[in-house]
């Protein structure tokens, strides 16, 4: 058998003209035809809710925090309470040591009985005075004296007795009582520790007056703030339970801004119920504030917006889209119509991030959008070019 034989045989002509209706077919496929809708990856337009959120990082605080003091310095004699402890209001929690503040009770005492004393001798001068005065037997001068020297006695036990009253006070305060009825959330002293209280009072007990009703301190940016209200919904989780939800509500947007590298922020207040006593004061609270909602409304997804044609028809078919005078953002979103491309204008209201409410535009509720390019495929007209190798 020669070549030309080999080469024109049946089979071969067989494998040449599978491999030819096989490469058309290919190709026709990667130029548009019947197949287009697998180039693109499609996603309907559908009725639903969406709820807009704005995010922030905040702490978990009770919402009465009280820090006791003290007004005397001494020596921590006793300690009464501990970490976690609940306490009642007057409660004792600490003792210091009362030995000098005693003795100098004890010296403003005496100092008060010898003020008392002069001043029954200045009384009983005067008196005597005034009965020698009316029978001339001293001096009106003399009299004066005496008198004076009464009022002065008495202003010195008043003096004294006002000394007295202020280092038995200062006497009480060497036992710290609690303000509140609460919890013991930290305990900064121990026994034998020296306290001095100067110019600043020292910090001695942090009590939580209720653990109950808590508040998530958080900053939020400036262009977030705008959309912030008292009473909107808040949900919030914490690393502790990282696969829980809770609920809570905006109680406060404060007017003082705080400005850190040039970067604006407000503190929002949180109002968070707390009945299980599972939240602890400190905890990270990752807050979501719900601060729009739209019910049973046309909703297209995001990457339905994010997905623009490359090729050049595709940017003259971005360049002709009609301007929309309704109210909202402008968006544009594609569909396939006899395997060709067709821009949509749409105006769009709040997004959740994976969907987009539509304000208005020609598309309905099941329309197949596209979301972007199908995996492995070349969406793009005119480009690229397909080899076929036959053998």
């Amino acid at each position: 058998m020669n070549i030309r034989s080999l080469f024109f045989s049946k089979p071969v002509v067989g494998v040449y003209l599978v491999a030819a209706l096989a490469s058309a077919y290919l190709l026709w496929q990667y130029k548009g035809g019947d197949s287009a809708a697998q180039k693109y990856q499609l996603a309907p337009a559908k009725i639903g809710d969406v709820t807009r959120t704005v995010a922030a990082n905040g702490t978990l605080n009770p919402v009465v925090l009280v820090n006791v003091g003290t007004q005397v310095s001494g020596t921590v004699m006793k300690l009464h309470v501990d970490f976690n402890d609940r306490v009642t209001k007057g409660q004792k929690l600490l003792e210091l040591d009362p030995a000098l503040l005693s003795a100098q009770v004890r010296q403003d005492q005496a100092n008060l009985n010898a003020a008392r004393a002069a001043l029954e001798l200045a009384q009983a001068n005067e008196a005597r005075g005034h009965m020698l005065l009316q029978q001339e037997y001293i001096a009106k001068q003399d009299f004066e004296t005496a008198l004076e020297a009464r009022k002065a006695a008495e202003a010195q036990v008043a003096q004294v007795k006002a000394l007295l009253d202020k280092d038995r006070t200062n006497l009480n305060y060497s036992i710290i009582r609690s303000p509140v009825s609460g919890v013991v959330v930290n305990r900064a002293v121990d026994l034998g520790q020296t306290v001095a209280a100067s110019f600043q009072t020292p910090t001695l007990f942090q009590i939580a007056q209720d653990l109950g009703k808590m508040q998530i301190d958080s900053s939020f940016a400036e262009a977030d703030i705008g959309t912030i209200r008292v009473g909107q919904p808040v949900q919030f989780s914490v690393d502790a339970f990282p696969n829980r939800s809770f609920s809570a509500a905006v109680k406060q947007v404060r007017l003082n801004p705080t400005t850190q590298q040039n970067v604006v922020t407000y503190d929002v207040v949180v109002a968070v119920d707390n009945p299980e006593h599972i939240l602890m004061p400190g905890m990270t609270a990752y807050v979501n504030v719900q601060v729009a909602q739209r019910k049973q409304v046309l909703l297209v997804p995001n990457a339905a917006l994010r997905f623009r044609p490359e090729d050049a028809a595709g940017a003259a078919m971005r360049a002709k889209t009609p301007e929309s005078k309704a109210e909202g953002i402008r968006g544009t979103v594609y569909v396939l119509q006899q395997s060709q491309l067709q821009a949509i204008p749409l105006r769009t209201g709040i997004s959740d991030g994976r969907f987009t409410e539509v304000l208005s535009g020609a598309i309905k509720e099941g329309d197949e959008l596209v979301t972007g390019a199908a995996s492995g495929s070349t969406p793009s007209a005119g480009q690229g070019t397909m080899r076929v190798r036959m053998f």
